[in-house]
């Protein structure tokens, strides 16, 4: 009987490359895993940093004159979601600019859910009479061009991401 063809040689080492789920297996986080910590951090840190300072979290240290209206609540929690799709989409391979309309629509969330008095910029611009006679009924109009702008952010980052196989693939 003849020998089969196939020799094995014992200097050459076959490494298999596991894929990423026994990668996380393995105690290494996956890039899925990766991206769900970065959106999640992202998104605390969005709720935190715009919640706080007005007072939509209610905190000792930060004080409203007028009172959290209904629809700032599900604004700010919008914002969080969708700040956090943001950071967990990855970024396009070509170094483009695309933070600058998600980060110009998580600024007009804050203004848009802040008190309309507590606002020093709008004070001084309009006076008390003027915050609340103008600055007010604009608020709700900043909140929608705002989660606008972060929608479109998040589309544009979607369909400009490094989409191959690896790095797609659930």
């Amino acid at each position: 009987m003849p020998e089969p063809t196939t020799s094995v040689r014992r200097d050459v080492n076959f490494a298999v490359v596991p894929d990423s789920r026994e990668l996380s297996a393995a105690g290494r986080p996956s890039r899925w895993g990766m991206r769900l910590l970065r959106g999640t951090l992202a998104g605390v840190i969005t709720t935190l940093v715009v919640g706080i300072p007005t007072d939509i979290i209610d905190t000792p240290v930060f004080g409203r004159e007028v009172p959290v209206r209904v629809w700032e609540l599900p604004v700010l929690l919008a914002t969080a979601v969708l700040t956090a799709v943001w950071f967990g989409i990855d970024k396009p391979e070509q170094s483009e600019r695309t933070g600058t309309p998600a980060a110009l629509g998580v600024v007009l969330t804050f203004f848009a859910v802040g008190c309309p008095v507590c606002n020093k910029l709008v004070l001084l611009a309009l006076g008390t009479s003027g915050a609340l006679g103008l600055w007010a009924p604009i608020q709700p109009i900043l909140a929608g061009v705002s989660l606008t702008m972060l929608l479109a952010a998040v589309v544009f980052r979607w369909r400009r991401r490094d989409c191959t196989t690896s790095s797609c693939s659930v």
